[in-house]
């Protein structure tokens, strides 16, 4: 329906403008040589993703023991990382091995479209587990209840209703933009800030509504975190053990460690004036782009028991399946 919906804005689009339709991904560099050398790097980060956010996946699906909120939310994070990279990431290596760089209008705002919808999925999970910490936390004898299936499963419904409406309504408001002239885009893929520039019609109404709902839906999750944090901390600090207040508050680490990064990175590159673009832009896309997702499995596992003998289970478990498969195929 999306695409359908798109490629009729496409006519009507490329019937009110002289020229080709599509947009040159042009990427971060043009030379030949750093472009062979950012190919094997996006690839190899590309793989490292995939395979940990698979994972990731695959350990929360076949393991009982973490069949519980926290790693629901994990897992739906892991989902979300793992489209996310495959929005963009298999262009751009084809951009990088062929001269051919363009992509069409459709295929520009459809991948705009998953753009907006993932990084408002990513921010609404990471308030989620971070109200899923307050609670287990502040509330330790009643988490099992305070977070019933029901209730996850209405909150994971919200997220994912509220990312895909604000993806679409952001996409069909770029379809009023008109645009001419060279259409050169030098980032890795269609972004919305990217494609403002691009624009020869007045875009300023159009900017004023993405930054008034994009603060709404970016720091009313980010005030949830924040308020999720003051409680956890004032409930820490009543706890008389060192011990156990180190233990209470490792459990929030790695959820600390992937907001810090993601909000991080998008505030390099959306906390600037529309009309500013520099190199740094490009890093910084490429660092919540790329990065984020494929250091999220990481941070999560690393410190994580549970994970570190789910993920034990299902590496060895496979191995040993292949072992004697082998035996009994001799």
């Amino acid at each position: 329906m999306l695409v359908l919906m798109l490629q009729t804005a496409g006519k009507m689009h490329g019937s009110n403008q002289s020229g080709v339709s599509d947009f040159l991904l042009l990427g971060i560099s043009e030379s030949p040589e750093e472009q062979q050398i950012m190919f094997w790097m996006f690839l190899s980060m590309y793989l490292v993703t995939v395979m940990g956010n698979l994972l990731i996946l695959l350990a929360i699906s076949f393991d009982s023991h973490l069949h519980t909120p926290m790693y629901l939310f994990l897992a739906n994070l892991s989902f979300t990382d793992l489209f996310f990279v495959t929005n963009t990431i298999p262009k751009t290596l084809v951009n990088l091995q062929s001269q051919d760089k363009a992509i069409s209008y459709t295929g520009c705002l459809t991948q705009l479209y998953f753009l907006v919808c993932l990084v408002t999925l990513d921010n609404l999970i990471l308030a989620t587990m971070a109200y899923d910490r307050c609670v287990v936390i502040c509330r330790p004898l009643r988490y099992i209840t305070a977070m019933s299936p029901g209730l996850c499963i209405l909150l994971l419904t919200l997220c994912w209703a509220l990312s895909v409406l604000y993806g679409l309504f952001l996409t069909l408001l770029m379809t009023k933009v008109t645009f001419c002239g060279p259409r050169r885009i030098h980032y890795i893929f269609c972004e919305m800030y990217v494609l403002l520039r691009l624009a020869c019609s007045n875009t300023q109404m159009i900017h004023t509504v993405q930054i008034t709902t994009g603060c709404f839906i970016f720091f009313t999750p980010l005030g949830v975190m924040v308020m999720s944090y003051v409680w956890i901390v004032r409930a820490i600090l009543r706890i008389p053990s060192a011990s156990s207040k180190y233990k209470a508050f490792s459990t929030c680490g790695s959820h600390l460690a992937v907001v810090s990064l993601f909000y991080g990175t998008l505030s390099m590159v959306y906390l600037q004036p529309l009309k500013a673009h520099s190199m740094k832009d490009s890093v910084a896309t490429v660092m919540y782009a790329v990065v984020t997702p494929m250091m999220n499995p990481f941070i999560y596992s690393l410190r994580n028991k549970d994970m570190h003998g789910a993920l034990g289970r299902l590496l060895l478990g496979k191995a040993f399946q292949r072992l004697i498969g082998r035996k009994l195929r001799h």
